[in-house]
């Protein structure tokens, strides 16, 4: 379950998602991307609060804490304890991000301002 509040994955990523270039991000950079800040993902959308408090809407709310430590944007969702990290990119346009999971998996996000 943990793991699937953190990921939408999008199987077939169309439009800038696929033709944009992606630049890694280093720990204050990420913090500076998400920090009182939201992203738009395929069914659901995330809120990233400036105390480490981290918002997922997809038909409930679910409350986790957010970070970004070395070079990777990390999260975590109660009732767990563990934290999850992932690399995370920047699109050339500067409007989306996407995170790197372990395993290959990319999640895409857009952000919402």
């Amino acid at each position: 379950m943990q793991k699937a509040v953190v990921f939408v994955c999008v199987m077939a990523a169309g439009g800038a998602w696929a033709d944009a270039n992606w630049t890694p991000q280093t720990s204050d950079q990420i913090t500076a991307l998400l920090t009182d800040r939201g992203l738009v993902y395929e069914r659901a959308r995330q809120r990233f609060y400036a105390s480490g408090r981290t918002l997922y809407k997809s038909g409930q709310d679910s409350w986790g804490y957010w970070r970004a430590e070395g070079d990777q944007y990390c999260s975590t969702w109660p009732p767990g304890d563990g934290w999850e990290c992932y690399g995370l990119e920047l699109s050339s346009d500067g409007q989306s991000v996407r995170f790197l999971g372990h395993a290959g998996d990319i999640s895409l996000g857009r952000f919402a301002e």
